[in-house]
């Protein structure tokens, strides 16, 4: 099996932030979206985003999450279990000059005690994991997304998923990796 290269220096493609470098992936056990994909979903969700609060689950380097801040979401909250990964999420947030909330823990343990809402969910858990069939369920039995909201999902394309009581709006290939859209 071949070892999938990632980029591992990544820019913010577009919004206030443009251009501006995040740190070097170091780690193997973190994957990035690849610039294409995230590409694609904010040029989709370009209107979208403009005042949205968003959940940048597994959060990995941020880059998500930072890119949905740079195209005007007005509120991201990061979280990911795995030491380095908040800590490289902490660096690029620093170096970018933005103040955002930050948490290491057990993605399910977060959604547990979370009491907001968000208007746009990002899941990009290690593929293969279990982890959307844990964390769905909780999404929407605790009402954690807004009326208009949407769940985007990243996973390889030949990974199916029980996704619950949420509905499939879109789905869009990028080679290996696929984008799920749900919403209530």
């Amino acid at each position: 099996m071949n070892k999938v290269c990632y980029n591992k220096f990544m820019r913010v493609d577009s919004g206030k932030f443009k251009g501006r470098r995040l740190v070097e992936n170091k780690y193997d056990h973190i994957r990035p979206t690849t610039d294409k994909v995230r590409q694609a979903l904010f040029v989709k969700l370009q209107f979208f985003l403009p005042g949205a609060k968003v959940l940048d689950l597994f959060c990995g380097t941020g880059a998500m999450g930072i890119e949905a801040l740079s195209r005007g979401a007005d509120d991201v909250v990061f979280v990911d279990k795995d030491a380095r990964s908040v800590q490289m999420t902490k660096t690029n947030l620093k170096n970018m000059e933005i103040t955002a909330k930050v948490f290491k823990c057990d993605a399910c343990a977060f959604l547990e005690r979370c009491q907001d809402k968000f208007d746009l969910i990002i899941l990009d858990p290690p593929y293969k994991s279990g982890l959307y069939e844990k964390v769905l369920p909780i999404i929407f039995d605790k009402q954690l997304l807004s009326d208009e909201g949407i769940v985007v999902c990243e996973h390889a394309k030949e990974d199916s998923f029980d996704y619950g009581k949420f509905i499939v709006f879109d789905e869009k290939k990028y080679g290996n990796i696929m984008l799920t859209y749900l919403k209530v």
